[in-house]
């Protein structure tokens, strides 16, 4: 379903737009994954509205089976984000271990407290951090957007999976100019 409305209360997850990881080899050009993230992001802040940025300091503690490109001690500069995100003090900053957001963190509690009552969701990769943060927002009860053209993987395949058969079933979904749009309209 196309992106219809946003709540008073929306905030933007910006998920693992950081140096370690904008480098790897994705479907999408990153940097227009990164140049929407950030249009995103200056919208929100000019509405007043909360952003979080969201960076991979780690992996989720315990064996894990699961095959990662990412092995061995990240670099020093690895879970810094991006400076086109432009971060501000005002900004939400989550470090996480996990591929979602809200597992691990207090994420939850803090949109709790700033009467939070829907997400946009954007960054990497789709099919993981992008799709858990989401999965989690919706079991949560937030209503949940997705910008698909803020976002990208490694497996174009995988994207397009996650995008036209699980996002449909967690929320709405848009391309960054359409929810600036509907953005524009909300105040």
């Amino acid at each position: 379903m196309a992106v219809s409305t946003l709540d008073p209360r929306t905030a933007l997850i910006v998920i693992d737009l950081q140096k370690g990881i904008v480098t790897l080899p994705s479907a999408h050009p990153m940097d227009e994954v990164v140049g929407n993230s950030a249009r995103l992001a200056a919208a929100f802040r000019a509405h007043g509205l909360p952003v979080v940025l969201v960076n991979a300091t780690g992996t989720a503690p315990g064996r894990t089976q699961a095959p990662s490109r990412i092995r061995g001690e990240f670099p020093p500069d690895f879970a810094e984000l991006v400076p086109e995100l432009d971060a501000q003090p005002s900004d939400i900053l989550v470090s996480k271990q996990r591929w979602g957001a809200f597992t691990g963190t207090s994420l939850h509690d803090t949109l709790q407290e700033l009467g939070v009552t829907q997400v946009v969701v954007t960054g990497v990769a789709t099919q993981a951090g992008v799709e858990s943060t989401a999965r989690s927002a919706h079991e949560l009860g937030y209503h949940v957007v997705l910008a698909t053209d803020a976002m990208t993987t490694s497996d174009a395949d995988a994207h397009v999976h996650t995008v036209e058969r699980i996002f449909p079933r967690l929320g709405e979904t848009g391309t960054t100019d359409e929810v600036l749009e509907v953005l524009a309209k909300t105040r």
